[in-house]
């Protein structure tokens, strides 16, 4: 039996019936999300197969079945990084498992470092477009046409117009622009921060781009925000660590919160 129809089998004895509409993949420090989610199921990774193994903290190990707003959705507090394993497509069978729940929107989120002063720590960046060009690409090796995903417009505007008219609504600041995935997990030196600009990168960080590229394999709309959590090095005194991540990640994680809880309820 696959990992994925095992893992359904086990989501389907503890939530009969369930159906997800949307799917969330949850960053350092926004485990906060899941306080949002009513009627909720938790359901651990290690109950999961397929599912990862959180290394990291901040990465909570668990999804999350449940509602916000009146949408019906599937939360993943968690998420594999290509630098704890060596392998970038770790995510592959647990979108697989989502999409067969239903889902066919996925809101990824992320903590990240920016790389315009415009977006300070405690903002929030809609990603539009992103740059992946320092890890391999996690379809290496797939067999088939569909590996052949289409990039033109990685992160769906529809979407993403919703989620910026949203946090309009709210005062609340939505800046868009490029992320940037490289693999970790150590930070980015100031040279490649530097070298990163010069190539249009408005954030950086360490997850996103490969569950990008595998979830639009399996035909998901995708979104994604980047909790700004600091300045990239070498544009701010304060040396980076992952502890100030999660310090910082506090402040943007209350206001997606808030954003979601708008959007799905006027999706509903």
């Amino acid at each position: 039996m696959s990992n994925v129809k095992a893992a359904l089998e086990i989501i389907a004895a503890k939530a009969p019936g369930f159906k997800a509409e949307v799917a969330l993949v949850l960053g350092s420090g926004l485990g906060g999300v899941v306080d949002a989610v009513s009627d909720a199921i938790k359901i651990s990774y290690t109950d999961l197969p397929g599912f990862p193994k959180p290394t990291v903290v901040g990465h909570g190990g668990q999804l999350v079945l449940g509602r916000i707003g009146g949408v019906s959705v599937a939360v993943m507090q968690g998420r594999a990084h290509y630098y704890e394993h060596g392998r970038s497509d770790l995510m592959s069978e647990p979108l697989e498992t989502l999409r067969e729940l239903g889902a066919d929107r996925l809101i990824l989120t992320n903590a990240a470092g920016s790389l315009i002063s415009e977006a300070s720590p405690g903002n929030l960046m809609l990603i539009t477009d992103h740059i992946s060009l320092f890890g391999p690409n996690p379809l290496i090796g797939y067999h088939g046409d569909d590996r052949f995903v289409g990039m033109d417009v990685p992160y769906d505007p529809e979407i993403g117009s919703g989620l910026k008219n949203t946090a309009a609504e709210l005062g609340i600041d939505l800046f868009e622009g490029t992320y940037c995935w490289c693999t970790g997990p150590s930070f980015e030196t100031p040279a490649e921060i530097r070298a990163l600009k010069v190539l249009g990168a408005d954030a950086v960080g360490m997850s996103t781009v490969p569950e990008n590229i595998l979830a639009r394999r399996l035909g998901f709309r995708v979104a994604a925000v980047s909790n700004i959590t600091n300045l990239a090095a070498g544009m701010s005194p304060t040396a980076l660590s992952h502890e100030q991540t999660l310090e910082m990640a506090k402040e943007g994680s209350a206001n997606l919160i808030k954003i979601l809880l708008r959007y799905f309820s006027s999706d509903a």
